[in-house]
């Protein structure tokens, strides 16, 4: 009954991602459009499947493709048997969660062309004393160090828009299990400022494509596609390097972090399309979501709904609305008289409203280490009596 109670070991995969040496760039780009001719068969020959006019009509799975594909390695003279197969599956979980009929093709020249991937399964890489061995060529990367002693899981060498090669590889990880020092923490997500806690911390918004906006354009006029391409990913860099930072103060201090289900994707069609996309709100959840695993913390999307509007203190719905309403950055609740700030007060009433209602993802939050500090006892109970009343 002892072995019963022994708690396994939390584990999580997580992502390698190791720079290719350029030596290796032409065997890859060849590799590459091996690829799309793959991919593209397998697009084509399951728009044919599925548009059959006969009762033989059926929606081909990976396994399918694999066996269509069988033996197709000997025409191809950088690809093998494995790396077909890893396409076929990837081709069919890919049509399948887009629900459509065929995907879009893979271009491998002209100005449209895709960005080259060559997928593998995890036995068709293998050390080579300083090297990697992948389909009869070396390979040397950056940062080697980071495989010893790692066992990976099938992966891909992906290139980016600049034309540079990048070794991605899963791989499983122990979670390293603490009690954060402190309990819980509330983040409301803005374009003033990316993010705010509910004790008063800011990350304030670093406007990164602002920033270049300048030198790009120059660039651009010029006609120097490489060098906005550059520019595009300084930005980048330096937008995830913020948000990194960020997280990793947040997951290292708390316990549970609960974070507003703000949408990038409806304010993107709005005049502030610019600020909401250069702030990266997305980034930040998923960086906070794979920390927290990482952590053993507890992570959250709540509904905000009114978390600007409502007293943290009372619950009393008496701050600005509207869009005239955003101007003001502090109010007064009239029933209590406390002093809010906007941003901290809508923080506050985030982490307040994980307590009392369910997460909008559904996920179910993991028992208190800690027990609830008496900052929020006070609302927590006037909200439980109102609806007790109700």
């Amino acid at each position: 009954m002892e072995g019963d109670n022994i708690l396994m070991p939390l584990s999580f995969t997580r992502t390698l991602r190791l720079k290719v040496r350029a030596e290796a760039y032409a065997w890859l780009n060849a590799a590459a459009v091996e690829v799309n001719e793959v991919f593209n068969y397998c697009n084509e020959t399951s728009l044919k499947a599925a548009t059959r006019t006969d009762k033989k009509q059926k929606w081909m799975s990976g396994f399918d493709l694999c066996n269509l594909s069988a033996g197709a390695s000997q025409y191809f003279d950088k690809i093998g048997a494995g790396t077909i197969q890893s396409i076929c599956i990837h081709y069919a979980q890919k049509r399948q969660a887009a629900r459509r009929l065929k995907l879009r093709w893979r271009v491998s020249r002209g100005p449209r062309r895709s960005l080259g991937w060559v997928p593998f399964k995890a036995a068709s890489l293998k050390r080579k004393g300083l090297c990697l061995r992948f389909a009869g060529k070396s390979f040397r990367v950056f940062e080697r160090e980071r495989l010893e002693e790692v066992t990976w899981q099938g992966g891909c060498f992906a290139q980016d828009a600049l034309g540079d090669w990048w070794l991605c590889l899963p791989v499983k990880v122990q979670a390293e299990e603490s009690v954060a020092p402190e309990e819980a923490v509330g983040i409301d997500l803005g374009l003033k400022d990316i993010a705010t806690t509910s004790d008063g911390e800011r990350l304030r918004a670093g406007r990164w494509t602002q920033a270049y906006a300048q030198r790009l354009a120059l660039a651009q006029r010029r006609g120097h596609k490489r060098q906005a391409k550059r520019i595009h990913r300084k930005a980048a860099r330096c937008r995830a390097d913020a948000l990194h930072k960020f997280s990793r103060k947040v997951v290292d201090r708390y316990q549970k972090i609960v974070v507003g289900d703000v949408s990038s994707l409806k304010l993107i069609r709005t005049r502030m399309a610019k600020s909401v996309l250069d702030s990266g709100w997305g980034m930040l959840k998923n960086f906070l979501d794979y920390k927290s695993q990482q952590a053993a913390r507890t992570f959250e999307v709540v509904s905000e709904r009114d978390t600007s509007v409502t007293c943290s203190a009372c619950g009393a719905p008496s701050g600005p609305r509207g869009v005239n309403g955003l101007i003001v950055r502090s109010w007064v609740c009239r029933d209590c008289g406390e002093l809010h700030d906007r941003d901290v007060n809508a923080a506050r009433n985030i982490l307040i409203g994980s307590r009392c209602r369910t997460s909008v993802r559904g996920n179910e939050s993991s028992p208190w280490l800690i027990p609830p500090s008496n900052a929020y006892r006070v609302r927590e109970a006037r909200i439980e009596s109102a609806w007790a009343a109700a």
